[in-house]
């Protein structure tokens, strides 16, 4: 079926962090972490609505420069998040750069920053193109769900600390629902796709009255055609709707039982797992002093996760040639696919 929310790792060879997800039918996309993000095309960076970074080492973050690079002038709007210190790490690299021409730009930018720190308080900051990148203070965003970063009519972002001996942001992305188009009953209605069902399905996910109203213009064989009907209407004859996919983003952390409790209270149950597997099992020693996980460790956390989907990535250049092995062993101590009767995920390329 058909999904909100496509996931795909940036690098795809798998080795650098990074992940991309593009929201269907809106032409936007989100980015987890912002390190080699040369991999992606302008085209793909323009649609980027919101960013959220696990940590500020450099190959996590470093790629906040060309995502800036290609964004001004273009992208009216940018919304990153990241942990402790982040509003002030973008205002360092933002005054870093002399802005005496960007308020001339005819798409001016607006970037606001926000962080979360270990202890839940929140802090917010705008910096605009027009002022050369001053920064405002804001208020903080209150959410119900002290998890919760990012909340839409969709989908939510929701993020919980490990600890890579300093504190990094493991993510969840979750479709509050799915909304399925039924074609035979498009069919049967007379009525073709198009823009209209965006808004539908918007409508039906939001719990918008029945008598909410949808504009539909579709065209075919016989030209332009443009009707009302209500949101009661619809509903039963297009649009079935099911639970939606939750995806995990888990990278840089040590293999202890702290952070599998942390990761347990957000991500259980995940559909969809991203998890580092940097080292294999035999250079154990070598990962603790790393503060990263071995292969079998990140198969092992998503056994417990009960991941019904796997995607190791991030892995060591010493293992250039071998990435297999770390693939190999990273589902051997899963074991989901044979348990689910499914097939892992594959890591897709950018």
């Amino acid at each position: 079926m058909r999904t909100l929310l496509e996931p795909r790792l940036m690098d795809p060879s798998s080795n650098e962090p990074g992940l991309v997800v593009d929201v269907r039918d809106e032409r936007r996309a989100l980015l987890f972490d912002l390190g080699e993000l040369g991999m992606l095309p302008p085209r793909v960076l323009l649609r980027v609505s919101h960013a959220f970074v696990t940590h500020t080492h450099m190959d996590h973050f470093a790629g906040f420069d060309h995502l800036l690079a290609v964004g001004l002038g273009r992208m009216p709007r940018l919304v990153l998040w990241g942990g402790p210190d982040f509003v002030a790490q973008v205002e360092h690299k933002l005054r870093a750069y002399t802005w005496n021409v960007v308020h001339r730009y005819e798409t001016p930018l607006a970037i606001e920053a926000c962080e979360i720190r270990p202890d839940g308080r929140r802090r917010r900051a705008r910096f605009d193109s027009a002022s050369a990148f001053a920064r405002t203070e804001l208020p903080p965003a209150d959410m119900a769900d002290g998890d919760v970063l990012h909340e839409e009519t969709t989908f939510r972002v929701r993020a919980r600390f490990v600890d890579h001996e300093m504190p990094v942001l493991a993510y969840a992305i979750e479709e509050k629902a799915r909304v399925r188009v039924a074609p035979e009953r498009l069919a049967a209605m007379g009525v073709t796709t198009g823009a209209w069902l965006r808004e539908l399905k918007h409508a039906v996910l939001a719990g918008a009255p029945d008598e909410t109203p949808i504009e539909l213009r579709w065209r075919d064989r016989d030209g332009e055609h443009a009707t009302v009907r209500s949101v009661a209407e619809l509903r039963p004859l297009v649009l079935d709707v099911v639970p939606g996919r939750r995806i995990g983003y888990v990278t840089d952390l040590r293999g202890s039982e702290d952070n599998v409790e942390q990761l347990s209270r957000l991500l259980d149950g995940v559909d969809l797992l991203y998890i580092e597997s940097v080292f294999l099992d035999k250079d154990r020693a070598h990962a603790l002093r790393k503060n990263h996980l071995t292969a079998r460790q990140a198969g092992e956390i998503a056994r417990r996760l009960r991941a019904r989907a796997l995607v190791p990535f991030h892995f060591s250049p010493r293992y250039q040639g071998r990435t297999g092995e770390l693939v190999a062993e990273a589902r051997a101590a899963w074991g989901g696919a044979a348990q689910a009767g499914e097939a892992e995920a594959p890591a897709s390329p950018a």
